[in-house]
């Protein structure tokens, strides 16, 4: 790495010695930043200009409202126009949109001359963890505008900023590049083991089995010895827990939505608490062989993923945002249902069924419908050998390439950091 000829102490702990012929300056004096507009619910419209919120800046389009009214120019955004989110989300943004509005806690950014104007850019991505050091706020992060003014940053000459500008934009783009290409890679990975859980357990290991039709288009053919039931004729359904604030934070253990959507296994270990009479634990216990399903959320896409239960938690209770069911015999193997209810056809069925307003909900009557393959207990055991070995080689992959997209981050962060303080020399 190639270093400058000599350097200085900035002055600044977090920027450390910066090249001799380097100045620096506060984030107030390379630029005006103006603050959004306090619009409320009732100004919005469905006409005239996008309101730019926060989401808009981190979830692409997000949810949009609109503002018809006459309104200071300063506060009107351009494609192009540089905007900080200062609020719950530290970070600055280029806007690429149509013209729109700025809602509050939201910057304009209007640079002076004395930065490239991409520079500013990159400087920000290097300084990012010392804005987040600075920010306060005791339920979501955010920065004053005292105290984003005063951050520091370093200053090179305005030649030197657009040869960094150059090869941090080239720098960056080779490693964008690659973590794309890891991502896909990782989804193809997620892809080919969705297949394989799929074809297993609709189809079996014996390529050789004599098939019968399942009756249900999405699922095909399967062996002719194994049985087709509807969910509902298996076992009982119990919607979760439904009470006040005050209930929970103490007593006993709580498995969130939270827990269900993210663990195709139920945690052993729950985070959460809630306070229950005797008669509710005896509802609300979890034990092994139990399947939870996700009842609500805004979108489909996240309604009845679910999460296998097997071993047993005494004395618990489960979120009133979530399903369980509980079949009544021994039908299904708890490990065979943890890949059994992740096939893709459960969802398919689930999705054609539901009702759509504002938000997803799934029913017990619907997901009573989902249609449930049942092998004998031998057949199950062999598939969950099977897809036991074959998936984890498929996870130990994924969790390869998911560090490796992680250090390729680190690097990114560290390169942009060293090449802004002068650490390292653009040649």
């Amino acid at each position: 790495m190639k270093r400058y000829d000599s350097y200085k102490d900035s002055g600044v702990e977090w920027i450390g010695e910066i090249p001799s012929q380097w100045k620096h300056t506060k984030m107030k004096y390379v630029g005006t930043y103006i603050n959004g507009y306090p619009f409320k619910p009732s100004d919005w419209g469905d006409n005239g200009r996008l309101i730019i919120r926060i989401q808009n800046l981190t979830k692409g389009k997000g949810s949009e409202n609109f503002y018809d009214n006459e309104i200071d120019p300063k506060y009107i955004i351009k494609k192009g126009d540089y905007l900080f989110s200062w609020s719950t989300t530290l970070g600055l943004f280029e806007w690429k949109r149509e013209e729109g509005v700025l809602n509050q806690h939201i910057f304009k950014v209007e640079l002076n001359e004395i930065l490239v104007r991409r520079f500013y850019y990159w400087v920000i991505q290097g300084v990012i963890e010392e804005l987040s050091n600075e920010s306060h706020g005791s339920t979501m992060t955010h920065l004053t505008k005292d105290v984003f003014g005063n951050i520091k940053l370093p200053l090179p000459p305005l030649s030197e900023q657009q040869q960094i500008v150059s090869f941090l934009d080239t720098k960056t783009l080779l490693i964008d590049s690659l973590i794309e290409k890891t991502q896909l890679k990782i989804e193809l990975l997620k892809e080919k083991r969705t297949s394989l859980i799929n074809e297993v357990v609709t189809k079996g290991l014996n390529p050789n089995v004599e098939m019968k039709d399942s009756g249900v288009e999405w699922i095909g053919e399967i062996p002719d010895g194994w049985r087709i039931v509807p969910l509902r004729h298996l076992g009982s359904f119990q919607n979760g827990i439904s009470k006040g604030s005050e209930f929970f934070g103490t007593g006993y253990p709580f498995m969130s939505y939270g827990d269900v959507y993210k663990n195709d296994i139920t945690p052993t270990k729950l985070n959460g608490k809630v306070q229950l009479e005797d008669s509710e634990i005896d509802r609300y216990t979890i034990q092994r062989g139990d399947v939870f399903f996700t009842r609500t959320s805004e979108t489909k896409d996240d309604i009845g993923v679910c999460s296998t239960c097997l071993n047993t938690i005494e004395n618990s209770g489960f979120s009133g945002f979530v399903i369980r069911f509980r079949f009544h015999n021994n039908v299904h193997l708890p490990e065979y249902s943890r890949y059994h209810f992740q096939t893709h056809w459960k969802k398919v069925i689930i999705e054609s069924k539901m009702n759509i307003v504002t938000r997803s909900s799934l029913s017990q009557q619907v997901l009573g419908d989902t249609p449930v393959l049942i092998p004998d207990v031998n057949e199950q055991q062999q598939i969950v050998s099977y897809l036991d070995e074959q998936t984890k080689l498929i996870d130990n992959t994924i969790s390869i390439e998911e560090k490796r997209i992680e250090l390729l981050k680190e690097y990114r962060q560290s390169l942009i950091s060293e090449v802004v303080t002068g650490k390292r020399k653009v040649v």
